[in-house]
């Protein structure tokens, strides 16, 4: 017992106060995100039942290959492309139309809708099972789990048919056991940067099985990826993308001429790509895929006249003639049914049409659809069956009347019924699995509403607590609220097993969280008794309450980027008044200086601007090349090394006005910090070289020049950088001087140099090291607005010091103890919430600038690589979430600057700085939890909305991890970095 007292005592001393409150603060928050994400972001409910009738009277192959070249948008086989045509993607792989062209009745040629979202497993997963994914299922794109509800794979394997395969390796994920090992060539499916080695992986093996070993398989898949890796890595404007598309119009050819009479070919892109080159989303352009179906054999006879009403069109964009319209599920009962196989019992897709039109009558495709609608039915009635049965209630009637309506109608208007009937299940599903729970929804709201106000009661009374006491007092709240969540969570338990049955869709686990979650807050509210005033009302932020409301409405949240633009000027505007009306020149010039410094570099950071589908033609884009490129800007490439090298230098110059360049600054800034951001641009300077081909074939050698000049400077800035700060944090130094007096004694006069900064300029050196992680994993014209970021920063700490002191002297003057007023030498000031709002703001503005928008194909995929060549867990997941989420990070962790800037370590309030920080953190976080809970509930209200996937769903996910990112870059700081600055200073002075 004694030694577990001495551990716990030991942990205790090792955790600041800080820390673990913040770090509670964090775990509601969570407890928050994780509630209404589990209720506003469902799965759906895949019945485990399989088909097992099937139909041989409609088969025409015994062999099928299915070649998926990924990303292959449809323009880029279509008769017709868009205008202006491309040379770079347009009017290369031509070998389908010209097939179509010469033999209408065997070559067809479709837009192919690929439903979101546009990830290469969930397409893969679609055309298998004919099933939709859900819009939480893009996250398992980097690690999905196999694939157990009826497929076409699944089927072809109860047939006792053999599959071949050659290409992308997510597919042996989907079905680690589903292909012949001899006949089995996978290969890694994440390295963006190799366009050749899939590729050829597919033609080395796919070509002998079809011409020496036909008869060893009945199904072939070729699954490459070059494509669609040189659509993410240069854009599909360009030459390489060119050289892909050729390659596959090659391979098609040499596919064509093996094929037998017995053999069926489908050509398909997975999904499209949008102007740069990437997908995700549900952009026209990554939905609209190509699909090609070819036989040496008529499918089509065109004797009998298929109606107009089941053969849909659609008008690529920019196109000039609609082009023949499919759903990309439909693949699924189509091949079934061509190779004799039973209808996966999840299908939702309908037969094509044309595939089946083999009778003068018609017959073959009535009896083709009517098998497709019975599968369908069938669906239908045992998913009704279910535990999830209910959901259909809204839709039955509706069902019901068209499936009675099937029976009465004979000839082409029975085609037309049939039809109505599986597209109505389709559109009733898609609308069904954007059900919602509206209990775990209402407690992921409640949590965070309720986190909202324990944080405002800690940040309001802990100003009120006396220096002597905050740490008594903070200890008794983190002991009371770890305490309650820990009856709240057993209470919990007991509530859900008296409960349950009326909890429909709550797990056990669920119920504890939440009722851990608000008995802890309900504990910090009641034990911390904050007092509202008139006063306090009004001091409400109204840039925070503007901001919130932007979540109401789509167009607002569409343009958040430049409402946050005039939000973070206009919150400088109170400054900059008080400059005009400063007491004394020198601060007056200070002031209005340092606030035109930082609005200039706002501006600046400004003109780097990535574009959403919604913006256009509003927008443009400037964070790249152009629109159809993911290479930097000219600008960008010019300017890179110039900011890499001027960005230490003005951070030593401001440094200076302190005279805290000194001790630590001396040596950190120009052999760590400087030569950090220069190897951070050189990295993405080789990465635009390697991927203009500048250098020939040298790219396997830039690859490995990069990779270790990324995982060198990583690590020397987060182990040697941290090493060096923790073992001497302070930027001090010691002058002597001699002076003479009237006597001729001679003194010594010690000036300790960098005494105003000493608590700010130890803590900025803390940030800069993180600060150079993040430029690391920014791209160039990133690393610019970074650059102008840091300044603005700086300028805002130098803004916010000089206000502070118009306000002492203007106390002081109107005091009617003035002389006191100016004797006091004590420098810590009440912090202010308004005085968070332009950091978080510019954090906000820092993320939108450096080429990111709450969507999920403006997620810049070329981070994951920086550490390495292929993608590798966690590194590549954390590349991209620093370079998604770093600017609100850094503005976390910055944010105790505003209290231990310009501030010296005088006596008369030695710890005063560390409830301050703690309150800055406090402030900084509830600034992004009230935009957590605004994204949240407007989502949850709006969640019938017709863009609330497109637009609301994305921003809510945006904020949640911004907020999680925020509280963790609180945590690191005030718990880490401010309590080793106040101890380093506390043993100086």
């Amino acid at each position: 017992m004694l030694l577990y007292s001495t551990n716990l005592y030991i942990l205790n001393a090792m955790i600041s106060r800080e820390f673990r409150i913040l770090f509670w603060v964090l775990c509601v928050h969570l407890a928050g995100i994780y509630l209404f994400t589990k209720g506003f972001l469902l799965n759906r409910l895949a019945l485990p039942d399989r088909s097992v009738d099937a139909c041989t009277s409609l088969t025409t192959h015994k062999r099928a290959v299915l070649l998926v070249i990924d990303a292959l948008r449809f323009d880029f086989i279509a008769e017709h492309p868009p205008e202006p045509v491309s040379p770079f993607h347009h009017n290369i792989l031509t070998l389908p139309r010209e097939l179509t062209a010469a033999h209408p009745d065997r070559s067809f040629i479709f837009n192919a809708h690929s439903d979101p979202p546009t990830t290469t497993l969930q397409r893969l997963k679609g055309i298998t099972t004919g099933s939709l994914p859900t819009f939480v299922d893009a996250g398992e794109n980097f690690g999905g789990s196999s694939i157990h509800e009826d497929s076409i794979i699944h089927q072809l394997n109860a047939a006792g048919r053999k599959i071949a395969f050659a290409g992308d390796d997510t597919w042996l994920a989907l079905f680690p056991d589903a292909f012949q090992p001899n006949m089995t060539f996978a290969f890694d499916s994440f390295n963006v940067e190799d366009l050749h080695t899939v590729d050829q992986g597919v033609i080395d093996n796919l070509l002998p099985l079809m011409g020496h070993h036909k008869n060893s398989w009945h199904f072939a898949i070729g699954h490459g990826l070059g494509v669609d890796h040189a659509g993410h890595r240069v854009g599909p404007d360009h030459p390489v993308l060119r050289e892909k598309l050729e390659q596959m119009n090659t391979l098609l050819r040499d596919v064509v001429a093996a094929m037998d009479d017995d053999t069926l070919l489908i050509m398909l892109g997975d999904h499209g790509m949008d102007k740069m080159g990437n997908h995700g989303g549900d952009n026209i352009l990554e939905t609209m895929s190509a699909l090609w179906i070819y036989s040496k054999v008529p499918l089509s006879l065109p004797e009998y006249t298929i109606p107009e009403a089941i053969l849909p069109v659609i008008t690529f964009p920019d196109t000039p003639v609609p082009h023949r319209h499919v759903q990309q599920i439909d693949l699924v009962p189509t091949i079934s049914l061509l190779l004799g196989l039973p209808i996966p019992f999840n299908n939702l897709g309908t037969v094509i049409p044309e595939l089946f039109n083999r009778d003068s009558d018609g017959s073959s495709l009535q009896k083709a659809m009517e098998l497709n609608a019975a599968q369908i039915r069938r669906y239908l009635d045992a998913y009704r069956s279910s535990s999830s049965g209910k959901e259909l209630d809204a839709s039955w009637h509706d069902f019901s009347l068209a499936w009675d309506g099937v029976h009465t109608m004979d000839g082409s208007d029975r085609l037309i019924a049939l039809d109505n009937f599986t597209r109505l299940a389709l559109s009733a599903c898609r609308v069904l699995w954007a059900q919602f729970n509206v209990f775990l929804m209402g407690a992921g709201l409640a949590v965070i509403g309720l986190s909202i106000v324990a944080g405002w009661a800690l940040f309001s009374k802990l100003r009120d607590v006396a220096d002597v006491e905050w740490e008594k007092w903070v200890d008794d709240k983190v002991w009371w609220s770890f305490s309650a969540s820990a009856v709240g969570s057993a209470l919990g338990y007991l509530a859900h097993i008296v409960l349950h049955k009326y909890l429909d869709g709550v797990a056990m686990h669920q119920t504890a969280l939440f009722a851990a979650a608000i008995a802890s807050s309900f504990v910090m509210i009641a034990t911390t008794r904050p007092v509202i005033t008139l006063k306090a009302i009004k001091s409400l932020p109204i840039f925070l309450i503007l901001h919130t409301l932007c979540f109401a409405s789509n167009s607002f949240t569409v343009w958040e980027d430049h409402i946050v633009l005039f939000f973070l000027i206009s919150s400088i505007v109170p400054s900059v008044i008080t400059g005009f009306t400063a007491p004394t020149s020198r601060l007056r010039y200070r002031i209005l200086g340092f606030s035109a410094l930082f609005a200039i570099c706002v501006r600046l950071m400004a003109m780097s601007t990535v574009c959403r589908e919604e913006q256009h033609p509003y927008c443009t884009v400037t964070f790249y090349a152009s629109e159809s490129s993911s290479a930097p800007p000219l600008t960008a490439l010019l300017l890179a090394f110039p900011v890499a090298i001027a960005v230490p230098l003005v951070v030593r110059r401001i440094l200076k006005i302190s005279r805290s360049d000194s001790g630590l600054a001396a040596t950190f800034m120009p052999l760590l910090f400087a030569p950090s951001l220069i190897a951070g641009t050189m990295f993405w300077m080789l990465e635009w070289v390697d991927s203009a081909q500048a250098l020939g074939d040298m790219g396997d050698t830039l690859r490995v020049t990069r990779t270790v000049l990324a995982r060198t400077t990583a690590a020397t800035m987060l182990i040697g950088g941290l090493s060096v700060w923790w073992t001497s944090p302070a930027c001090l130094a010691i002058s002597k001087s001699q002076t003479s007096e009237a006597s001729t004694q001679e003194k010594t006069e010690v000036t300790v140099l960098g005494f105003a900064n000493a608590f700010g300029s130890p803590y900025l050196m803390f940030w800069l090291i993180f600060f150079s992680v993040v430029w690391l994993m920014t791209q160039l014209s990133g690393q610019i607005v970074l650059g102008l970021s840091s300044i603005a920063l700086l300028s805002y700490l130098e803004i916010i010091d000089s206000v502070r002191d118009v306000h002492s002297l203007n106390n002081a003057f109107t005091s009617p103890n003035a002389s006191l007023q100016l004797a006091d030498t004590n420098p810590n000031h009440d912090l202010l919430f308004s005085e968070i709002v332009p950091l978080a703001l510019l954090a906000t503005h820092m993320y939108h600038s450096t080429g990111h928008q709450s969507t999920f194909s403006s997620i810049q995929w070329k981070s994951a690589f920086i550490l390495g060549k292929t993608l590798s867990f966690p590194f590549s997941h954390v590349s991209i979430v620093i370079n998604t989420f770093g600017s609100f990070f850094l503005g976390a962790l910055a944010v105790p600057l505003i209290v231990l800037w310009n501030l010296p370590p005088l006596p008369l309030s030695p710890s005063r700085p560390r409830p301050n920080a703690l309150r800055a953190a406090l402030a900084i976080s509830l600034y992004f939890t009230v935009l957590a809970f605004g994204a949240a509930a407007c989502a949850a209200v709006l969640r019938r909305h017709l863009m609330v996937w497109k637009i609301f769903a994305p921003r809510y996910l945006g904020a949640g991890f911004g907020l999680w990112v925020v509280d963790v870059g609180v945590l690191i700081g005030v718990g880490v970095g401010v309590g080793r600055v106040g101890e380093e200073i506390g043993r100086v002075f």
